[in-house]
Parts: structure tokens; sequence; C-alpha cells
């Protein structure tokens, strides 16, 4: 009887051991995905150029490129070209999920708006900007769920710039994807504003 006793203490005493290095992992994931996030960000303004590698895929309208930047928990990345009459414009864009299963997906979608808003990011330039975005709650039957996030006190540099989280159901799986691309606002677009 002792023994089994001091087996069961020693068992117990071990496993609280490891539940500290278990979050502890977790949050330093979490800690890792932000600072590579802001890797992502800083690079927006050079249009990527850091993060570019090879090209992957080329069309007449967009070329697509591997993202050198390996971010934590992503399935790919990558950053995709598109041609315009002005200028080019880039986006980013990460795959951090792929599954069957709309609850994983959900929970998958909530922890990275968690992690996103709010985000403190200084850009290489010294300015120094917040993440805020609005939760929106996935729904099984919509196909598609996003929330976007936004530099408060944008600048010159970065006010087109949108972060996004999206949560969408393609070929009868959800993807949970990340993305960081220019928008300008159409004028008889109504957003609605974060305070």
């Amino acid at each position: 009887m002792k023994k089994i006793v001091k087996s069961l203490f020693f068992s117990a005493f071990a496993f609280a051991l490891t539940l500290p290095s278990f979050s502890q992992k977790l949050t330093n994931a979490e800690n890792t995905l932000a600072a590579d996030l802001k890797k992502v960000i800083r690079d927006y303004p050079h249009q990527f150029a850091h993060l570019r590698g090879n090209m992957i895929e080329e069309t007449p309208q967009t070329a697509s490129y591997e993202c050198t930047l390996e971010l934590p928990g992503a399935e790919t990345s990558s950053i995709t070209k598109y041609s315009a009459k002005k200028e080019n414009i880039y986006s980013w864009q990460a795959i951090m999920l792929t599954t069957e299963s709309f609850d994983e997906a959900k929970k998958k979608f909530r922890s990275l708006y968690s992690q996103l808003n709010n985000l403190t990011v200084k850009m290489d330039y010294g300015e120094t900007f917040y993440l805020k975005g609005k939760y929106a709650v996935p729904v099984e039957e919509k196909n598609f769920t996003s929330a976007v996030f936004s530099f408060q006190d944008a600048d010159q540099l970065t006010y087109k710039m949108k972060v996004e989280v999206s949560m969408q159901y393609e070929l009868l799986e959800w993807k949970v994807r990340l993305l960081v691309y220019d928008h300008e606002r159409d004028d008889a677009e109504q957003g609605e504003q974060v305070e």
C-alpha cells in the first residue's frame, strides 16, 4: 500500500512540475507568433521585400512568392503581388489551420484574434501603433468570418494597411488565415469606426 501511495505521490508531483512548463511553451509560442507578425507588419511599407523568396507562380495579374519567414504554427505562408495601373500592390498571408472541425477552427480564430487585438507594433522608422479590431463570432452556417484590424492613428505609410484573421469553409475544410494587405476605402464604403 505504501508503494502505491508513494508512486501516486511522485506521479502527481511530476505532473505538477510539467504544468508550468507546458503553459510557458504556449505563452512562448504566442510571443513568437506576435514577434514574427510584427516583422511582417514592419516590412509592409517595403512591400515585403525583405521577406520575399522565390517566385511560386506568375499570371498576367499576379505573382506569388514564398515567404522566407517561418511563422510559428503556420502551415504555409506566401506573398502575392497584384499588378495595378499606378503601382504594384502586395499582400501577405499565412494559413494557420486547416481542419474539418468547425469548433477547432473557431477556437483557433479566437486565439489569433486575442493575440492580435491591442498588439503594439513599433515601426522601423520609430512610430508606434496599436492594432484594433472588432471580434466577429463565427457561425457554422456562414462559410466566412473575419476580424479586420487597423492601426489607430495610422500615418502616411500605414493608413491603407489592414491585418486580418479569417475563417473560411473551402472544399469541406475550414481554413484559418492571417493576412496583411493594402485596402483603400471606397468613397461609398461605410466602415465601422473602432474607438
